[in-house]
């Protein structure tokens, strides 16, 4: 019984050392991510700005079974690198591309989206939400369709 605490104690304790050992995660590095308020409450001019040159495209009449793709246009119109985190789909049936490395200022990408119009009818309304180090953290840009059936 005390060989088995003992075991257990150690297991834990290898675990724990191991586990903050971790040297490259993947993740980005702190120095990419600024905060817009100082501590006394002034706000920095220094963020990204993702601007985008449309916000909602609509493919029209789409027919059933269709992949279709548009790709969004955008800016950063900030001081600093833009970096997107994520872009999340409101539906499975929407897939989507982005850059994964930080955008210069000035610099402009493209967001692919790409809908699948298998299994849907009438008029479909996606939400994307594009995650990134800006103020506010999420934007929402949209695709449209008119699903026809034959």
């Amino acid at each position: 019984m005390f060989f088995r605490k003992i075991f257990v104690i150690s297991g834990l304790i290898i675990f724990t050392l191991s586990a903050c050992n971790n040297q490259d995660s993947g993740r980005l590095s702190t120095d990419v991510v600024t905060n817009p308020n100082t501590a006394s409450g002034e706000k920095k001019d220094i963020l990204p700005i993702i601007e985008f040159e449309k916000d909602v495209h609509d493919f029209g009449r789409v027919i059933q079974g269709e992949k279709v793709s548009y790709k969004f246009k955008f800016k950063n119109t900030g001081k600093s690198d833009l970096i997107i985190s994520q872009v999340n789909s409101s539906c499975g049936c929407t897939v989507t591309k982005f850059p994964k490395k930080p955008i210069k200022p000035g610099v402009e990408g493209k967001i692919t989206v790409t809908f699948d119009s298998e299994g849907r009818k009438g008029i479909q309304n996606k939400a994307v939400t594009v995650v990134t180090n800006c103020q506010p953290p999420a934007v929402i840009v949209r695709i449209k369709a008119s699903i026809v059936v034959l």
